[in-house]
Order: C-alpha cells, then structure tokens, then sequence
C-alpha cells in the first residue's frame, strides 16, 4: 500500500482519511457480478470479512448502489478493494494489514476516499464516527499506522474531526434558521403559539440530538419543527389555504338565526 497523507481542502472534491479495525465481522458474501451481499446469498461467489470501520462507512453512504469489489478479498477474507456510490457521493473502501502479518482483527486498517461536495462528504465522516462510539483514527500499533499511512497520528485526527466539525456546524446553522423564524412568529398571532411551542420542543430536541452525534435524531426534529413553523406563518401556503377556505365558508354557507324558532 503506497504512503499517503490524509487529505483534507487539497482537493476539493476528494477526502481520504485511515480507520483502525477493531472487528473484522460482519461476514458477507460475494455474488457472482462482484458485489458485496448479505451472508449465505444464493449462488455466491466467495465470503469477505467487511469490518466493523467498512460497515460505518457504507450505512453512513445513505442509500447507496450494490457495493462492488474492485479487488477481491485474498485468502484472509479481509484484504479488498470496495466501491460504491450515493448520488452525488461515491466511496471507495480499501482493507489491508498494516502490521502483525494479518493474524489478528486489529492488523487491518481501511482506507476510505470519499469523492463528492464537501458537506456530504462532512456529513458521511459525522455519521461513522457516530455509529462507531470511538475515535477510528486511534491505531493499535501508532508507530506502523504513521509509517504506513505517511501522516501523525494528530494530522489523522484533524483529518477526521475537521469533517465531523463541518457537519454538525451545517447542522447547527439548519436549528438556528428555523429558530430565526420561529421568533419572528412570536406575538403576532395568539391562536398559533400553541404550534410554536411545538416547534421550540422540537428544536429542544434537536439540539439533544446534535450533541449526542445523532444526525438522523437531528433531521427528525427539524422536520417537525419546519412542519410546526408553515402551519403557523400566515405567508405560507398553508396558512393563506386555511383562511381562503374559510372566508369562502362565511361568504357562501348562509347564515340561518334559529334564535326565534320555537
């Protein structure tokens, strides 16, 4: 595996950072086109060790396409080349040892470059990191993961929280929005400030949600928040309906006095 510096803001579309493997499972297989399948599928093709880092990476992707080997697992199971993409979002996965020979789970680091904008790119760094609950770019050999890798252990970190940073900052601007637009609402309607409420609840949560590294948490809320905040503003869509329909009612439902029926 060739030296290379993790690289971050050198080029604008790509990142690559190193992980450290703590877990060599899952175990999956291989269908007959070279694409990563769950394990016992139907006429596969061979078995692979995906790797607790690889699986991270691949539910943080999003919905993403069949990853497909580019090179496939030697007899360890747990040295390949995987690649796959999400829309704007493409990622490739490299699994090598870096020390010990290959005989333990934790001689193996994954490589992941990630092509694609920068925030989506930010957004899938946050992700693993959030499922993983440790920090990937900490080795368990420090000294054969530099050499290896041609970077310090602290330019890894960097690397890895500068994106993680980027996307919980993206994340932080979308509270605040809606937050700026919930306290132009306030006192300009009493009959909405029950649905106001609502959203502050929301945004309450989302916050939670944004400390805890919980980036779908944080979209949940937001979007009851964002719901809350069109119901409530009389400019929307929403609220012009409402009060069409209900003028329309008063003009055209006759008003009958029943006030002197026996």
């Amino acid at each position: 595996m060739d030296a290379e510096a993790p690289e971050v803001g050198s080029d604008p579309s790509r990142t690559i950072l190193y992980a450290q493997v703590r877990d060599g499972k899952p175990q999956m297989s291989i269908d007959e086109e070279n694409r990563l399948r769950p394990l016992n599928w139907p006429d596969s093709g061979g078995k692979v060790y995906l790797g607790d880092i690889a699986q991270a990476a691949l539910r943080a992707l999003g919905p993403h396409d069949p990853p497909r080997f580019e090179e496939m697992p030697a007899f360890d199971e747990q040295r390949w080349v995987l690649v796959s993409r999400a829309n704007e979002l493409s990622m490739v996965i490299t699994s090598t040892s870096y020390w010990g020979f290959g005989l333990f789970k934790t001689c193996f680091m994954n490589r992941i470059e990630l092509r694609g904008p920068y925030g989506l790119r930010a957004r899938c760094v946050h992700d693993i990191v959030a499922s993983l609950g440790h920090n990937p770019w900490e080795p368990a050999r420090v000294s054969k993961f530099e050499s290896v890798t041609g970077s310090q252990l602290a330019e890894h970190r960097v690397a890895w929280e500068e994106l993680v940073s980027r996307a919980s900052g993206d994340m932080g601007e979308d509270i605040g929005e809606i937050e700026d637009s919930l306290r132009r609402l306030r006192g300009t309607d009493d009959s909405v400030e029950g649905i106001l409420d609502s959203a502050e609840e929301a945004l309450d949560e989302a916050r939670m949600a944004l400390a805890d590294r919980n980036a779908p948490a944080v979209e949940r809320a937001l979007g009851r928040a964002y719901s809350a905040i069109v119901e409530a503003d009389p400019s929307t869509e929403v609220r012009s309906s409402e009060a069409l329909a209900t003028e329309y009612l008063l003009d055209e439902v006759p008003l009958v006095d029943l006030s002197e029926e026996e």
